[in-house]
């Protein structure tokens, strides 16, 4: 086979060489930490690990999926172009700042776009940090008109919306539902994170409960405990991950298998 294409793919904190026709279809994917080939039909393999030989590195096992759970199911039926699990943290973050630079960014007054970045980046991270106990994560996950969800995770204690908001090394005051940077005028931010979170949970066809994650603030004041939703830091999600009870592991798979479809979104 001449038209087999090599596409990274992040999963699960993981990071895989996913091994597609041109249609889309994925043959097989290679797992570099665990030296791995997984082909779904043996017939395939010498094709595969032709496609492969530039990005292997000494022995690795070549075989079918050992047990082909939910997650695995999910990601052969996903175009790639309609799989929003390899988002990476900030994805649409990083395609603005690729198309118009900070730099280029000056005349407009100061560019706060760098800073949300690094803050959503390290959210990113405290949520994949939580996979191994059973939670799953997508990032920047488009909803219709120029709306985001900065991240979506599921897990036993549920799923959650998380908006994100870079503190700036300031203070950081909360008073339902606004949010106030500084001396910058306040926001609605709460409303919005609220907002976001009806709309994936309508999506979902199950319930979302909003989350305001605050990076790198000199100081947060956060007054009264807003309704319906907590306010954390990167590091507190941590808690998050210790809480559970709500959904089943087969719960979470489904939930996200249905959420990294692009196309659930499109439906809003």
């Amino acid at each position: 086979m001449s038209d087999l294409r090599v596409v990274p793919v992040r999963e699960h904190g993981r990071d895989l060489l996913h091994v597609t026709l041109r249609s889309g279809r994925t043959l097989a994917w290679y797992d570099h930490e665990q030296a791995r080939v997984t082909v779904l039909s043996t017939g395939d393999a010498d094709a595969v690990l032709a496609a492969l030989a530039p990005y292997l590195s000494g022995r690795v096992t070549v075989g079918p999926p050992v047990v082909p759970g939910a997650a695995d199911l999910a990601r052969l039926a996903l175009h790639p172009d309609d799989d929003l699990a390899p988002n990476r943290p900030g994805e649409a973050l990083r395609i603005d700042l690729e198309r118009v630079p900070a730099s280029r960014h000056r005349f407009r007054g100061r560019d706060g776009r760098p800073e949300a970045l690094a803050a959503e980046e390290a959210t990113g991270a405290a949520l994949e940090a939580l996979e191994p106990g059973g939670w799953r994560v997508l990032h920047s996950v488009p909803l219709p008109g120029t709306d985001r969800l900065a991240h979506l995770t599921i897990g036993p204690a549920g799923s959650f919306a998380v908006s994100v908001l870079a503190g700036r090394g300031r203070r950081v005051r909360i008073a339902d539902p606004q949010v106030t940077v500084g001396r910058s005028a306040p926001v609605p931010l709460l409303r919005t994170a609220r907002s976001l979170a009806e709309r994936a949970s309508h999506a979902l066809t199950a319930p979302v409960a909003p989350v305001l994650v605050v990076v790198g603030a000199g100081a947060l004041t956060p007054g009264a405990a807003p309704r319906d939703l907590r306010v954390l830091t990167a590091t507190g999600l941590a808690a998050l991950g210790r809480t559970g009870g709500v959904l089943k592991p087969a719960e979470v798979e489904t939930l996200y298998a249905t959420a990294r479809d692009r196309g659930t979104w499109r439906r809003l």
